[in-house]
C-alpha cells in the first residue's frame, strides 16, 4: 500500500484586524496566522486549523473558511474577545500600533493525540505557540514556525524558546534581527534549523539549508494592495506543496514558488479577500509568472 500523507495542521491566531494604509481604513476585520496560513494551503491540501477564536469572531471565520477543505474541529470558540491587533502601513510593511491578546490567557491547545504530520506554529503569543511545539514536538514529522516583531521585542526569552524548538523557521528581516540574527547561514547552525526562510518583502526570500541557499524573487509587476498576511500565506503555499510532492529536498524550490504565488495573491487585496477568493487555476497561473520571473532573473 503506498504510504499516507501525512497531514498539515496550522496552530496560530484568528484576529479582527483594524487598520489604516494607502488602501484606506478597515475596522475590525478577519486576518490572523491561522487564517491566513489555512486559506493558502487549502488550494492544495486538507488542513487542520487549532486556534482560539471569540463568539464575536467565529461567524465570520465559519464564512470564510467554507468550501475549503479546512478541519474546524479544533477551533475552539471562547467566551472572550477574539484577538485584536491594530497598524498603520506604510511602504509595504505594518507598523503594529498594538493588540488585545487577553483570550489567550482563557485558552489551552487542544493537539491530536500522537500527531505525527507537519505542523506549521504561526505568529501569536510565544509561550503560547511554545506549549503547541511542545506537544508535539518528537512526533510531528516536520515542525515549523513564524516570528512577529512584537512579541519578539516584549517577550524574547519565549520568542527564543519557539525558536529553539522549530526545523524550520520563518521571519522577516526585522525580526531576524531583534532575535539576534547576522548572517542566516550561522543563525540556522546556531539553532540547530533544518531551514530558515528570510522574507524581503518586494525583493523575495532567500531559504536557508544545509544543502545550500535557495532565492526566489517577488512579483514586482504585479500591484500590492495590502502587505498583511503575506508572510504566513507564503508558508502555506509553500507547506501544501512541498508536502504534496513529497517534502524531499530537490523539491524545496518549486515549494517556495508556489508559496511566494500564494502571497502574491493575497497582497493584491485588501485581508484575507484575496485569498479567500482564489481558484486554484487562479494559483496555478500565478505560479508560472513566478517561475518566468525566476528564468528571466536567471
Amino acid at each position: 500500500m503506498p504510504e499516507r500523507q501525512p497531514q498539515l495542521l496550522v496552530a496560530g491566531s484568528v484576529a479582527l484586524d483594524t487598520r489604516d494604509g494607502p488602501f484606506g481604513k478597515v475596522v475590525e476585520t478577519l486576518g490572523g496566522s491561522a487564517v491566513y496560513f489555512a486559506l493558502a494551503a487549502s488550494l492544495l491540501v486538507p488542513v487542520k486549523v487549532v486556534a482560539p477564536v471569540g463568539v464575536d469572531g467565529a461567524k465570520r471565520l465559519a464564512r470564510v473558511f467554507s468550501g475549503r477543505p479546512i478541519d474546524t474541529e479544533l477551533l475552539q470558540i471562547l467566551d472572550s474577545p477574539t484577538y485584536r491587533w491594530r497598524a498603520h502601513q506604510e511602504h509595504g510593511r505594518n507598523v503594529d500600533l498594538g493588540s488585545s491578546d487577553d483570550i489567550y490567557d482563557k485558552w489551552e491547545p487542544a493537539l491530536p493525540t500522537g500527531f505525527d504530520g507537519w505542523a506549521f506554529v504561526g505568529s501569536m503569543r510565544p509561550d503560547r505557540q511554545a506549549q503547541v511545539m511542545a506537544a508535539v514536538l518528537g512526533s510531528a514529522k516536520l515542525l515549523a514556525a513564524d516570528a512577529m516583531l512584537s512579541y519578539v521585542l516584549a517577550r524574547p526569552p519565549e520568542a527564543r524558546d519557539v525558536l529553539r524548538r522549530a526545523a524550520w523557521f520563518f521571519c522577516n528581516h526585522e525580526e531576524f534581527a531583534a532575535l539576534g540574527g547576522k548572517d542566516p547561514e550561522e543563525f540556522r547552525r546556531q539553532w540547530w534549523l533544518q531551514g530558515l526562510v528570510v522574507k524581503s518583502g518586494e525583493l523575495g526570500l532567500a531559504a536557508y539549508t544545509e544543502f545550500g541557499v535557495v532565492r526566489i524573487p517577488a512579483l514586482t509587476k504585479r500591484p500590492v494592495v495590502d502587505s498583511t498576511g503575506a508572510g504566513d500565506a507564503l508558508a502555506g503555499g509553500m507547506l501544501g506543496r512541498w508536502l504534496t510532492t513529497g517534502g524531499q529536498p530537490g523539491g524545496l524550490q518549486d515549494a517556495l514558488v508556489w508559496g511566494v504565488a500564494c502571497a502574491s495573491i493575497t497582497i493584491s487585496s485588501v485581508g484575507v479577500k484575496g485569498i479567500a477568493r482564489a481558484t486554484h487555476k487562479q494559483l496555478e497561473d500565478r505560479v508560472a509568472e513566478v517561475e518566468e520571473s525566476i528564468r528571466r532573473e536567471s
